[in-house]
């Protein structure tokens, strides 16, 4: 089985998506909060800058688009590794166009481009974890086992692990890496209960971070030049007992995010982004 990726965690390039307008009324949510744009608008403006100003990203952002409510949340609609992206089938029929301005942003950027065209395969981003030695794919209300066996086909150097999802809409919705062989979780029992059959699956031991709050398991790991060992995780306003475990990292560059507003239609902070290294001979 492979070892870990060369360079996990180094990344050049975010593609990012701008906020529709529809996004407050129209967007998917397994919750009936009312969503305040304008603070929709100030998280994601916020997102944007530390990628951009804090950790020297170069940021594509792709224009926001009203038929398409939930379109800000990029991860879904493709899964990048290396230099092959995989242009994802969402499990939400709605979403499904959301991957061609995704497409046309990733083949500008040179990267090998598969499609996923099966029509009985469902597969959202939001459902794949790479811990840089292998993939884990969640089965889902948004992602089945067709389109785990289709990204095992496209990534076929790393070993892909299938893991039942329930009671929450994406695995990375309990689950996330926070630094290499370091799994953030949650603490509640379905998310013990994720972590417990990644164990089991996999031939590599990872470290675990519990985190009180799910949601606040949700956290993006970078390796940056000249930065170190970077996490983006929520806010003590947000999660302030999750916030206290991230701040036990010593070694990590900790950057809080604010994601109040987005988590309202379920959005995370790894779903804001498709993280890429591009090298230059690509």
């Amino acid at each position: 089985m492979a070892g870990l990726m060369s360079g996990f965690g180094s990344f050049t390039h975010a593609v990012v998506r701008a906020v529709p307008q529809s996004l407050a009324k129209e967007a998917l949510r397994t919750g009936s909060q009312e969503v305040d744009l304008l603070k929709v608008r100030e998280e994601y403006d916020e997102y944007v800058s530390v990628l951009k100003h804090r950790l020297g990203l170069e940021v594509v952002e792709l224009p926001a688009d009203d038929a398409l409510p939930d379109s800000v949340f990029v991860e879904d609609v493709a899964v990048v590794c290396g230099d092959t992206a995989l242009i994802t089938r969402p499990g939400a029929e709605s979403r499904r166009k959301e991957t061609e301005a995704m497409k046309t942003a990733l083949t500008e950027l040179g990267l090998n481009i598969v499609e996923m065209t099966d029509e009985s395969a469902t597969l959202d981003g939001g459902d794949v974890l790479f811990t840089g030695r292998e993939f884990f794919v969640g089965l889902s209300k948004r992602t089945n086992q067709r389109g785990a066996e289709i990204l095992a086909d496209v990534f076929k150097d790393y070993a892909v692990s299938t893991v039942p999802v329930q009671d929450r809409l994406h695995l990375k919705t309990v689950c996330s890496m926070a630094a290499p062989g370091l799994i953030a979780i949650g603490s509640s029992e379905p998310a013990q209960k994720v972590l417990k059959i990644m164990q089991q699956m996999s031939d590599h031991k990872y470290d675990k971070l519990t985190v009180p709050d799910d949601y606040a398991a949700n956290c993006i790991y970078m390796n940056l030049p000249g930065k170190g060992d970077v996490l983006l995780h929520c806010t003590p306003e947000e999660f302030p007992e999750s916030a206290k475990v991230f701040e036990k990292l010593k070694d990590h560059m900790l950057i809080p995010v604010n994601n109040q507003e987005k988590a309202k239609v379920d959005g995370g902070l790894t779903c804001l982004s498709v993280l890429i290294n591009k090298k230059n001979n690509i």
